[in-house]
């Protein structure tokens, strides 16, 4: 079963951030294929991968003045909560936990933050940054 609908990933025209997408993207496909031994190493790698591209998005709001920063900061925490849960299953042996987290929550939930929060962020950026 393919985790995503659609190999297509929306590009924002933010070099930064589109490049991060794309590794969380090609980690978050990984995962569908890596076996079960592997996985939680994977796992771990997409944590961290998304620990560091919310806080290089939250530089970004804080240094372009974002209206939006609070509400998007605050999914970023919820995101990390839940990824932090998930990760204390892992850890024990519970890949099938694992698995379900990241196939029907991280793919969903990433395809629409792109195309709302992170849209809207760059957005703003671009308005307040000459081309």
């Amino acid at each position: 079963m393919n985790w995503f609908t659609h190999d297509n990933l929306d590009q924002l025209d933010h070099s930064e951030i589109d490049q991060d997408h794309q590794q969380f993207y090609d980690l978050l496909k990984s995962l569908e294929q890596v076996d079960n031994a592997d996985f939680p190493a994977h796992f771990q790698e997409l944590y961290r991968l998304t620990e560091a591209h919310f806080e290089m998005e939250d530089d970004l709001m804080t240094s372009h003045e974002y209206p939006g920063a609070a509400d998007h900061q605050a999914e970023h925490q919820r995101v990390l909560g839940e990824f932090k849960q998930f990760q204390l299953r892992v850890n024990k042996g519970l890949i099938s936990f694992g698995r379900v987290f990241a196939r029907e929550r991280l793919c969903q939930w990433f395809v629409l933050h792109i195309s709302t929060m992170d849209s809207a962020l760059v957005s703003h950026i671009k308005t307040r940054s000459p081309r």
